[in-house]
C-alpha cells in the first residue's frame, strides 16, 4: 500500500513539473515568441493557412471570435451525426458495426463535439474505425477549440484597452499542431510499444489457456487513447474505457494516462503567468485548485484504500482495499486518485467502476464535476475559474469598500450578470434535469438498475457529467434510450457554449474599458487573502446549489449502510 501511495505521489509532482515547463511554452506559442519548435510547425501552418484560406494576421474582436467557434463546430457536428448514421455502409468496418439510431447518433455527434464524450454505446460494438477516428479528430478540434478561447482571454487582458482579440483560427491551429499533435504521438509511442494496439485491422480470434475461441476487439487504440486524455477528452475506444487491458496495459501506461490527462490544465494556469507576466496570479490561482484537488482526492484515496467495512465484516480479507470495479494492476490508491483526477479536469476517463466506489467517494466524485473549475478541461478551467474570480473580485470589494477592479478593468453591472447567470446556469442544468427524470418513471425509475438512494445518484450523476462535460458515469444506468440520448444532448450543447461565451463577452467588455493604474485602493487579487475568497465563493455557491441534492443520494446512502 506505501507503494500505491508513493505512485500517486510521483504522478503528481511530475505532472507539476512538467505542466510548468509546458506552460511556459505554450505562453510563448499564444504570445507569437520564438520557440526551438519554429523551424518544423511554422511550414506546416502556413500549409494550413494557404489550403483553407485563413488570413492569421486579421485580428477579430470577441463576438467574431465566438461567431468563428460556433460555425466551425457546427459543420463538424453535421458531418459527424452523418457518418455515424451511415457508418454501417461506409468504409472501415471490419466487424460490420451497424448504423447508429438517430437519437444515439445525436448524442454522440454532441457529446464529442463538446469534448464530453459521453457513451451511451459500447466502443467494441457501436462504432466502425472511421467513425473513431472522426471521434478522434474531434478530441482533437474540441480540446483545441477551448484553449484558443482561452487565449482570446489572454489576449484581452495583455493590452490595456482593445478590441482586437486576436484570431480564432490562429489560436486554434497553433493548439493543434503546436501542442496536442506533438505530446499525442509521444504518448501513443509509449502506449503502443506497452502493448496497446495499433491497427486497423478487425477482431483477433485467440484460443484462451481452457481451449476456449474467444474474438478479441482491436484497432488504433494507441492513438486514440493518447489525445483521448491530453485533450480531456475521455472517450473509451473500448466500453470498460482506461479499465481495458488494451487500453491501459499495465503501470506504467497507467502513469502515462494520468499524467498526460492533466499536464494541459497544469500548463494553462502556468500560460496565464507566463503570458501577462502575472506569475504570482498564476501560482495563486494553482495553490486554490489544488487545494480544492487535494480535499477531494485524499479522502477518495482513504475512502477506497480503507475497503468496504460490510464485506469486511463478512471474513473477506480487505487489505487490498474496496477493490470491487478496481483493476489489480493498479490497485485502490491509484483508482482513488484516478476517479478525482479525471472529474476535476473534465475528462471523465476511468480506470476503475465509479459506480462500485464508495458512497462518499461518489459524492466527492459528483462535487468535482459540480464545482468544475479545479484545473477544468482544455481551456475551459481557466474560463471556468475566471467566473469565480469576478463574482469574487465584486463581492470583496463591497466587503472592503474599494472598487471592484481585476488587471485594471473595473467590474460593472453588465459583467455581474454575465458572470452570475455562467455560474448558476450549471446547477440548472444538473437539477432540472434530474428532477424531471426522477419525476417521470417511465424515463428515469425504469432505466435503473439500482433502486433507492444509489439509484438517484445514477440519475444524478449522468446530468452532472453531461453539464460539466466530463462524460464518466455510475454505469448502471441504462442510458441509451430516446429521453438520455436527447435530454443530456441538450444539457452537453448549452453547457458547453454558455460558459465560453460569457467569460469571452466579460473579457471583451473588460479589454473595452480604460485601464485603471493600480493605486493604494486597488484590490490586490494575486494575494493569499484574495485566493482564499475565491475558494470560499466557489464552496459557498457549489454548496447551496448542489447539498440537498447529494443528500438524496451518496449521503443518504453512506448513513443506510454504513452508520451504526
Amino acid at each position: 500500500m506505501n507503494t500505491e501511495i508513493l505512485g500517486v505521489i510521483a504522478m503528481f509532482v511530475i505532472t507539476l513539473v512538467i505542466g510548468i515547463f509546458l506552460g511556459k511554452y505554450i505562453a510563448n506559442v499564444y504570445g507569437y515568441k520564438k520557440t526551438f519548435l519554429d523551424p518544423v510547425f511554422e511550414p506546416v501552418e502556413k500549409l494550413i493557412y494557404k489550403i483553407s484560406g485563413i488570413n492569421p494576421a486579421r485580428q477579430m474582436t470577441w463576438k467574431q471570435n465566438m461567431y468563428a467557434m460556433l460555425t466551425i463546430n457546427l459543420v463538424w457536428f453535421i458531418i459527424g451525426f452523418l457518418i455515424l448514421l451511415t457508418q454501417a455502409w461506409l468504409p472501415l468496418n471490419p466487424d460490420g458495426n451497424p448504423n447508429m439510431s438517430p437519437d444515439l447518433a445525436f448524442n454522440t455527434a454532441i457529446s464529442f463535439l463538446v469534448n464530453c464524450n459521453l457513451q451511451h454505446y459500447s466502443g467494441e460494438t457501436g462504432v466502425s474505425y472511421l467513425s473513431q477516428l472522426y471521434l478522434m479528430f474531434l478530441q482533437f478540434v474540441t480540446a483545441a477549440t477551448g484553449m484558443a478561447a482561452m487565449a482570446v482571454l489572454f489576449k484581452a487582458f495583455k493590452d490595456r484597452t482593445t478590441t482586437e482579440l486576436g484570431n480564432f483560427y490562429d489560436f486554434f491551429t497553433k493548439s493543434v499542431v503546436r501542442i496536442l499533435v506533438p505530446i499525442s504521438i509521444l504518448v501513443a509511442l509509449i502506449l503502443s510499444i506497452n502493448g496497446s494496439p495499433m491497427t486497423f485491422e478487425g477482431k483477433d480470434h485467440i484460443t484462451t489457456l481452457e481451449g476456449q475461441k474467444v474474438d478479441v476487439s482491436r484497432g488504433p487504440v494507441a492513438a486514440f487513447v493518447a489525445i483521448k486524455h491530453l485533450g480531456t477528452n475521455g472517450g473509451g475506444f473500448f466500453g470498460a474505457n482506461s479499465a481495458h487491458p488494451l487500453e491501459n496495459p499495465n503501470y506504467v501506461t497507467n502513469m502515462t494516462e494520468m499524467v498526460t490527462q492533466m499536464i494541459i490544465p497544469f500548463a494553462l494556469v502556468f500560460a496565464l503567468g507566463f503570458y501577462l507576466k502575472k506569475r504570482k496570479l498564476s501560482w495563486v490561482i494553482f495553490t486554490v485548485m489544488t487545494v480544492g484537488f487535494l480535499a477531494l482526492a485524499v479522502p477518495n484515496i482513504v475512502n477506497e484504500t480503507n475497503g468496504n467495512p460490510l464485506i469486511t465484516e463478512m471474513g473477506t480479507d480487505s487489505s487490498l482495499g474496496a477493490m470491487e470495479g478496481k483493476e489489480i494492476r493498479f490497485g485502490s490508491a491509484s483508482s482513488g486518485y484516478w476517479s478525482i483526477a479525471t472529474t476535476v479536469i473534465s475528462t471523465g476517463s476511468v480506470n476503475a467502476m465509479h459506480d462500485s466506489t464508495m458512497p462518499l467517494s461518489g459524492m466527492n466524485e459528483l462535487l468535482a464535476m459540480m464545482i468544475n473549475c479545479f484545473y477544468g478541461g482544455c481551456g475551459v478551467g481557466i474560463l471556468n475559474y475566471f467566473i469565480f474570480i469576478i463574482l469574487a473580485v465584486f463581492i470583496s470589494g463591497l466587503m472592503v469598500g474599494r472598487t471592484p477592479e481585476f488587471m485594471g478593468k473595473k467590474i460593472e453591472a453588465k459583467e455581474m450578470k454575465i458572470a452570475m447567470i455562467v455560474a448558476l446556469f450549471h446547477p440548472f442544468l444538473i437539477l432540472v434535469g434530474t428532477a424531471l427524470t426522477a419525476y417521470l418513471p417511465e424515463f428515469g425509475a425504469k432505466t435503473l438498475n439500482n433502486p433507492g438512494f444509489h439509484g438517484f445518484s445514477e440519475m444524478l450523476y449522468e446530468f452532472t457529467s453531461s453539464s460539466a462535460n466530463n462524460g464518466s458515469g455510475f454505469e448502471g444506468l441504462g442510458d441509451n434510450t430516446p429521453w438520455w440520448n436527447i435530454s443530456t444532448g441538450i444539457v452537453l450543447l448549452l453547457s458547453r457554449f454558455i460558459p465560453i461565451i460569457g467569460p469571452i463577452a466579460i473579457a471583451g467588455l473588460l479589454a473595452q474599458k480604460k485601464f485603471i493604474p493600480e493605486s493604494s485602493g486597488t484590490l490586490k487579487t494575486d494575494t493569499a487573502t484574495f485566493g482564499f475568497m475565491t475558494l470560499a465563493v466557489i464552496l459557498l455557491i457549489a454548496a447551496l446549489s448542489f447539498f440537498p441534492a447529494l443528500t438524496l443520494g451518496p449521503i443518504a446512502e453512506q448513513i443506510q449502510y454504513f452508520s451504526k
